[in-house]
C-alpha cells in the first residue's frame, strides 16, 4: 500500500467522523470506533544463537550481538510519501468490539543487523565450499568478517501480528483539560515474521527476498493523549520474543538459518480515530 494513499484515507475518514459524532455522546474508545496510526521506532535484541545449515555445511554461531538500524532524521525520508517505508515503521489498524477493547492488525517493521567483525564461538562443520573457513570446529573463536557472513534482516524484521489491547482513560475534559483526553494502554499479541534477510554467507551469492520465517509474540503498554476525540499521539513501549526457525540464506532452497530471541522496541505515533457509520446514541 503506498504511503500517500493510506494518508489521504486516513484523512477521508477522520473529516467522515467528525461530520457523525458528538464530543459529548461518543468518547474515541467507545465500542464502535476504530483507530488507525502511523509513526517510527527503536529496538533493542537480546544476543542469539544461530545455526546455519546446508549441503556443505552446519555450524552454529554462539551468542551473536545485534543491533537495529535508525535512519538519519529529516524530511526525507521520513515524511517524503515515497520513501517512509524506509525507516523503521510502525503501522496500525484497529477495532473498539466493545467500551475500552479494541482488536487490532499491525505491522511492526523493525530491522535487525548483526555486529560486524565480532569474535563468537563457532561450533559445527564448514566442507567443500572452497574457502579458507572448510573446517571443523569445536568451541573455536571466529571473526565475523564480510568474507564469512553479512547477516541482518533489514528490510526488514516484519513482525505482522494481531493485538488484544485495553484503553484505560486517566485524563478527560471533565477534568478540566478542554478537548484532551489522556489514557493508559495495554494489550498482548501474536504473529508471524515475514523479513527479507540480507545475506552473504562463504563464497554463496548474496541473497537478499522475502519469506515467512517463523513467529513471534509480544506485550504492549502505551500513554494515548487524544485531541478533540479525534487525532492522536502515542508512546509505547513493546517487548516479546522472535522465533525463526525458518529463515532462507542462500538462493538454494535447502539453505537455512534459525535464531530466537527477545526484542524491546519503542513507538512514537500519531494516528486518528473515527467511526465508519453513524453512531447510535442510548
Amino acid at each position: 500500500m503506498r504511503v500517500s494513499l493510506l494518508l489521504v484515507t486516513l484523512l477521508a475518514v477522520t473529516t467522515h467522523s467528525f461530520s457523525q459524532t458528538s464530543f459529548d455522546k461518543v468518547k474515541h474508545n467507545d465500542k464502535g470506533n476504530f483507530f488507525m496510526y502511523w509513526g517510527w521506532n527503536r529496538g533493542i535484541y537480546t544476543k542469539s544463537n544461530i545455526r546455519f545449515h546446508g549441503e556443505n555445511y552446519d555450524f552454529t554461531l554462539k551468542s551473536v550481538v545485534a543491533k537495529d538500524r535508525q535512519s538519519k532524521f529529516g524530511l526525507d525520508p521520513y515524511l517524503n510519501p515515497g520513501r517512509v517505508t524506509i525507516p523503521q515503521y510502525d503501522f496500525r489498524v484497529g477495532y473498539f468490539f466493545r467500551d475500552n477493547y479494541s482488536i487490532s492488525f499491525g505491522i511492526d517493521h523493525m530491522k535487525y543487523v548483526m555486529k560486524q567483525n565480532q569474535t563468537v564461538d563457532i561450533n559445527g562443520k564448514i566442507g567443500e565450499t572452497g574457502t579458507r573457513y572448510d573446517g571443523i570446529y569445536s568451541h573455536v573463536p571466529i571473526q565475523l568478517t564480510e568474507d564469512f557472513l553479512k547477516f541482518e534482516h533489514t528490510d526488514g524484521l516484519n513482525y505482522v501480528n494481531v493485538e488484544l489491547r485495553r484503553s484505560h482513560t486517566i485524563l478527560s475534559p471533565k477534568s478540566g483539560f478542554r478537548h484532551i483526553d489522556a489514557s493508559l494502554i495495554e494489550g498482548v499479541g501474536g504473529g508471524m515474521l515475514y523479513p527479507r534477510t540480507n545475506t552473504t554467507l562463504l563464497n554463496y551469492d548474496r541473497y537478499d527476498q522475502f519469506h515467512v520465517a517463523g513467529y513471534g509474540v509480544a506485550a504492549v503498554v502505551g500513554l494515548n493523549i487524544t485531541f478533540f476525540n479525534h487525532l492522536f499521539i502515542q508512546a509505547e513501549a513493546k517487548g516479546g520474543y522472535i522465533n525463526m526457525p525458518d529463515i532462507r540464506t542462500t538462493e538454494f532452497a535447502t539453505d537455512r538459518a534459525k535464531q530466537h530471541f527477545e526484542f524491546l522496541q519503542t513507538n512514537i505515533l500519531v494516528g486518528a480515530h473515527f467511526r465508519l457509520w453513524k453512531a447510535k446514541y442510548h
